[in-house]
């Protein structure tokens, strides 16, 4: 006798528990080996950070689709189910957790404890996440389910990591980064919000090397000659992050800016820091912005690094993975946060009369998405894909026809 309503929620059910009990989607490799043709999609692994949205349902209907399609032609068929362990997003997720309990924060419970308080999230969300996928009827052979922090994956990741390097495939380097000081790690560009806020252009003197000076014109006429000079033993530089002159390699000009030509090559004395910086040319600075002067502080400012690559000055760097300083500078400034050194050098600069002014201004801010800090450029070794060398049989393949787009355009 039919129910008089179906009720999908126990019908469903039902009959995939039948499915499950049966061994309907697991994979059967010894019928390849008597010669039956074998079909296998490695599911995109769903991040271990929450539940499934409707984005995976589509996508994992339509993978649903395809499985059962070629298992009903009769080949052997393996949908590889799995979780990805998302580090960071993970990391935030445990993090948070933590603070609305009122528990220690993952520094003071110490790295062992805060992994195993991950590894619980991993079995609490996952088993989420596997039901959900139950729930859509998803054909997978669960008996195969994997994690990618799993042993055996972890060591498949390091059997290829070596692979591409002996290949040249992947390389290390010591390059600018965006630096999260929450989570303590490299962030990709598109984890960078970039949000304007209420910040200031601070100027400053760097008084040139032994009271030299210069002629500096402070007014032109309708052509743009100038008609009056003063005479300065300094250079001005305007910066929206003074706790960076601390790494400042050196001082860089317009090589058009007339204004600064007599003075090209000469040093000038780092407030502060008490060394010598030279003053050069470089086509980054804008001679109408500003003084049309620009601090090159290469470990701390992604256009400063390509300045200071291009003229082959150090790279200094003056904050740890906290955001606090660090590094050969000043002790008095050692183990301050950023934002604190900043008060402090300001004062400090304000104190040798060498602050000129403080301009508000409307400034652009990096922020990491996840951890709402501002992101500190950072100078680290990271791991690079040869991206060249790679795209070169990619390339091959297109041009002669192996690989095709669809459409053409």
């Amino acid at each position: 006798m039919l129910d008089k309503q179906f009720t999908p929620n126990e019908v469903e059910q039902r009959i995939y528990q039948q499915w499950e009990d049966a061994g309907a989607f697991k994979s059967q490799p010894d019928r390849v080996a008597a010669g039956a043709k074998s079909y296998c999609i490695v599911i995109p692994p769903p991040n271990v950070t929450g539940s499934l949205h409707m984005g995976h349902a589509l996508n994992n209907t339509i993978q649903d689709i395809l499985i059962r399609f070629e298992r009903m032609r009769g080949k052997d068929v393996l949908w590889q189910p799995g979780m990805d362990h998302a580090g960071i997003a993970t990391q935030m997720v445990v993090e948070r957790q933590l603070a609305q309990n009122g528990e220690q924060s993952r520094r003071d419970m110490g790295r062992d404890a805060f992994v195993e308080r991950v590894w619980e999230w991993k079995e609490q969300s996952g088993g989420t996440i596997i039901n959900q996928l139950r729930r859509l009827g998803a054909s997978c052979d669960w008996s195969r389910e994997r994690f990618t922090m799993d042993e055996g994956l972890s060591k498949a990741v390091r059997k290829v990591f070596v692979e591409l390097y002996e290949a040249d495939l992947i390389y290390r380097d010591k390059r600018l980064v965006n630096w999260d000081p929450v989570f303590q790690t490299a962030i990709s560009d598109l984890e960078v919000e970039n949000i304007e806020v209420d910040g200031h252009f601070w100027h400053f003197k760097y008084p040139l090397e032994n009271g030299e000076t210069y002629e500096f014109p402070i007014a032109h006429d309708e052509d743009g000659e100038p008609t009056s000079f003063e005479t300065r033993d300094y250079i001005s530089i305007a910066t929206t992050r003074p706790e960076t002159m601390l790494g400042d390699g050196a001082v860089a000009v317009h090589p058009d800016d007339k204004r600064y030509a007599p003075i090209v090559g000469k040093r000038v004395f780092l407030p502060l820091a008490d060394r010598y910086i030279p003053i050069i040319t470089d086509e980054y600075p804008d001679p109408d912005f500003g003084s049309g002067a620009v601090k090159i502080t290469g470990a701390h400012d992604f256009n400063d690094y390509a300045v200071a690559r291009r003229n082959e000055l150090p790279l200094l760097i003056i904050m740890d993975e906290k955001g606090q300083m660090a590094g050969d500078i000043p002790e008095k400034y050692i183990g301050m946060d950023r934002f604190e050194a900043r008060k402090l050098i300001v004062e400090d600069i304000d104190k040798l009369g060498l602050l000129l002014e403080v301009e508000d201004k409307k400034i652009v801010q990096p922020f990491g998405d996840r951890s709402h800090a501002v992101i500190e450029p950072m100078l680290t070794d990271q791991w690079y894909v040869n991206a060249k060398k790679l795209a070169e049989p990619a390339i091959a393949a297109v041009k002669d026809g192996r690989t095709k787009f669809v459409p053409a355009n």
